[in-house]
Parts: structure tokens; C-alpha cells; sequence
């Protein structure tokens, strides 16, 4: 990210989170980008595109100068929140789920440039469970079976725990999970 112009260094630092971003479906979600650089500027572009695996990268919006120039298909869900480069997305839909890439040109005496990419993770919340028991009546005299049948309709890495008064069931002679 160092761009040498005659004799000087100048750096253009850009700083997005590290880690996997991980948004609720239907919430808004922020991603939170801040740049600075140590040369004087006439023009500060940003850049906002989206790739998911195996697809081009598509333009969400940019900027020159904090004058926003949205791609109009995605004007309402897209927001660039000045004065730094951080993007709002609102609503979240499963399918914004991929890279996030910034790009910030500075120029001024020459032009310096960063950019960076920022995983996001869709998750959906969890809907409440059901559950069925067989056989129906819950009944069981005394050598008799009973399943019990736990499902949810909607949600994301969910994970289900059986408990019985309070405490957390293991499987063995008496019971068995599938």
C-alpha cells in the first residue's frame, strides 16, 4: 500500500474489521472502514464492490469527495456513511452474504491507493421448535418406547440440546439421539 512519487512516501492506511462480519437477516448490518494518509488531497474516491464465490465483483457505490454516485438498482439498500468509508447495508437479505471490497484513492501530488475486503456471514434467527411425540398419547407402560421429535422451520447453525429437569441428556441405555 505504498506508492512513491517523486522521492516522498506517502501511505494511505485503511482499517476494516480483521474478522468474519456476521449480520442478522432482515437488520441492518454497518461495516466499519476509517482511512487516513499523510498527503495532501484534491480528490478522496471510495469505492464499494460485492463478489460472492465464483461471480464477478459487482459496484454497490462510490464517491468522489463525499458526492455519492450509487448504482441505482441498489440505492435504497446501500448507504455510505461519511466522513469515513463505512457502508450500511439495510436491509440484510441472505443473499448479501460474501466479500465486501473498499477501495479508497487519494490524489494529490500523484495518487496513492488501498483497498481491502470484508467477509459477511447471513445468519437467520432460529424459529421457535416443535414438537412431536410418538406414539401421540405420550403414554408409555413400562417396556414401551417413546420418540420425541424436535424441529425448527427456519434458522442457521442451529444446534439442539435435549434436556430433562434442567439437565442436559447424554445418550445411552435409555436414550438415543439421531
Amino acid at each position: 500500500f505504498f506508492h512513491f512519487y517523486a522521492g516522498i512516501c506517502s501511505a494511505l492506511k485503511l482499517t476494516v474489521p480483521s474478522h468474519t462480519i456476521h449480520g442478522i437477516e432482515g437488520q441492518p448490518l454497518h461495516l466499519s472502514v476509517d482511512y487516513n494518509f499523510n498527503a495532501t488531497a484534491s480528490e478522496i474516491q471510495i469505492i464499494w464492490l460485492f463478489e460472492r464465490s465464483q461471480s464477478n465483483p459487482k459496484y454497490l457505490l462510490g464517491s468522489v469527495n463525499q458526492r455519492v454516485v450509487p448504482d441505482l438498482e441498489y440505492q435504497h439498500k446501500f448507504t455510505l456513511m461519511p466522513p469515513n468509508a463505512s457502508l450500511r447495508i439495510n436491509p440484510l437479505h441472505l443473499s448479501d452474504e460474501g466479500n465486501y471490497i473498499v477501495k479508497v484513492n487519494v490524489r494529490g501530488n500523484g495518487t496513492i491507493t488501498a483497498s481491502q475486503k470484508i467477509q459477511v456471514a447471513v445468519d437467520v434467527p432460529v424459529t421457535k421448535p416443535t414438537l412431536h411425540t410418538e406414539p401421540s398419547s405420550g403414554v408409555v407402560e413400562y417396556v414401551g418406547n417413546i420418540t420425541l421429535k424436535c424441529t425448527v422451520d427456519r434458522g442457521t447453525r442451529v444446534a439442539y440440546q435435549w434436556m430433562k429437569n434442567g439437565k442436559r441428556l447424554h445418550a445411552g441405555p435409555n436414550y438415543i439421539f439421531s
